[in-house]
């Protein structure tokens, strides 16, 4: 079945904000708005001037080696690192250029970077990119195994966020809850909807929805 999504002004001419209103249910949370940020992620255009806004908290006050793509990011993280290096921005690496990478999910939903993957991430300053954050928690994770492999986590950027701060670190997104001011979230075992008996009308994760 189709969803039936709309389109919200944001004041960005370049992006739009495509959502659908209903009871949906994450691996963690239950929210009443589903973000559509697909064509963000994988068409050149949009996922350009996404990171023409995300650069911009960056730029000038942080040090980037490496940044970390969460929810299927690596076209935005591949043109945020474009942009920072063609502006002349500076970094720690030897070679002055920026890793982009993804990280492997054990079955645990544990981050797992291999040999070959994990000297990009030690000694580094690394940026977490995601697609949303909201609970936290998948962003949690990726700040723990970072530390866990020896980087140093400098910041947290997304396309859409519900929260100021995760992880002890701000997080700088394109859009949020004043785009979104009525999106609501909330743990599956105090779901009011739940209680309502309203029914889940789709499963979603970063890779799209399933409607039940």
């Amino acid at each position: 079945m189709a969803m039936n999504l709309v389109k919200l002004p944001t004041g960005k001419s370049n992006l739009q904000l495509r959502v659908s209103k209903g009871h949906y249910a994450t691996s963690h949370s239950h929210i009443n708005y589903y973000i559509d940020v697909t064509l963000t992620k994988f068409r050149l255009s949009e996922a350009r001037a996404a990171a023409a806004e995300l650069v911009r908290e960056y730029k000038s006050t942080t040090i980037v080696d490496t940044i970390l793509c969460l929810d299927g990011t690596e076209v935005i993280g591949a043109c945020m690192a474009s942009e920072l290096t063609k502006a002349g921005y500076t970094n720690m690496n030897a070679h002055q250029t920026i890793y982009v990478v993804t990280p492997e999910h054990t079955t645990g939903s544990q981050l797992l970077f291999r040999e070959n993957t994990a000297p990009m991430i030690a000694g580094k300053h690394v940026l977490v990119l995601a697609a949303s954050v909201t609970t936290g928690f998948t962003v949690q994770g990726a700040v723990e195994a970072i530390r866990y492999y020896g980087g140093d986590p400098v910041g947290i950027a997304s396309i859409f966020a519900s929260v100021k701060e995760c992880a002890g670190y701000p997080v700088a997104s394109i859009f949020d809850t004043h785009d979104l001011p009525d999106y609501e979230t909330y743990d599956s075992h105090s779901c009011p909807w739940c209680r309502q008996g309203k029914k889940i009308d789709a499963l979603v994760n970063s890779f799209g929805y399933s409607s039940l």
